[in-house]
């Protein structure tokens, strides 16, 4: 049985047959409004209990400099998460692939109208960095803290179950913790979504087994990539009430486009880790 797609996304190119067009064009970027997917969970734009952003890495971006011979880079976009909405991704998808026959003048160019333009779909200032394909920065490193995907315990809930958290709540720690064993699913195609995730706390230490098992309980959950990261920050502060959280997610990339959302207390401004080997 397949399931109803979401109104927010009635009229999105997700899902759909799409040309993919060779010549830039603006008006292809679909924005989501965040609203109403955090409603269910409780959030308010007016009082966001996070700060966070979404970082988005392009490695599909290629455009023709004035004598047309084609450029390729690869392009990082920071999006605010308190931007009203966020942009579908295939529509980016779609966009970025517009650039390909297109000419510019120079690299500033190629970004000025990406944040221009990005910018004017999320509401918000985006912020775009191009790197050249050797580059530095693009170089994989393992997530930091301890992995506890190798714990032995056993699982039976694929749907998000916050009842499965569990802490100590006369035990305060501050530990990072995290996991390769995140998959959700799209909410329109019913694709999977693969992903590493990171939680990062100081407060009533964790029970790591109840963690994995509510983890994996998202493994048949149909939702955007931002929202699943929202919701796993909810549920850990209302189940836990942690003094300071960072959630962060690190998905691998389709079509060419990578999403890694983070969420984190207010007053935070966490280190972001580097990228992970399968992205």
């Amino acid at each position: 049985m397949s399931t109803p797609r979401p109104e927010t996304l009635a009229e999105a190119p997700l899902g759909r047959d799409s040309a993919y067009p060779d010549r830039y064009d603006a008006s292809l970027l679909f924005p989501i409004e965040r609203a109403a997917n955090r409603a269910p969970l409780g959030i308010e734009a007016s009082s966001l209990p996070f700060v966070g952003g979404d970082e988005w890495w392009a490695f599909e971006l290629s455009w023709l400099d004035p004598r047309g011979k084609p450029v390729v880079a690869v392009a990082r976009f920071r999006l605010p998460a308190d931007s009203p909405c966020l942009i579908e991704s295939k529509s980016w998808k779609l966009y970025l692939n517009g650039f390909n026959q297109t000419t510019f003048a120079g690299r500033d160019a190629v970004i000025e109208l990406l944040q221009r333009d990005l910018s004017a779909a999320a509401g918000a200032p985006v912020t775009v960095e191009l790197f050249g394909v050797d580059d530095a920065a693009l170089a994989a490193a393992p997530l930091p803290g301890e992995c506890i995907d190798d714990l032995d315990v056993v699982i039976d809930r694929y749907t998000p179950a916050p009842g499965l958290l569990a802490c100590d709540e006369i035990d305060i720690v501050e530990e990072t913790l995290h996991s390769h064993l995140l998959k959700s699913n799209c909410p329109v195609t019913g694709q999977p979504d693969w992903g590493s995730v990171l939680i990062a706390y100081r407060g009533p230490r964790l029970d790591r087994a109840a963690v994995l098992r509510y983890l994996v309980s998202y493994r048949q959950h149909q939702d955007f990539h931002e929202h699943c990261v929202e919701h796993i920050f909810v549920d850990l502060m209302e189940r836990c009430r942690p003094q300071e959280l960072l959630v962060m997610a690190r998905y691998v990339r389709r079509g060419g486009l990578d999403i890694n959302p983070w969420r984190a207390t207010p007053g935070w401004t966490p280190e972001l880790p580097a990228r992970l080997l399968r992205q």
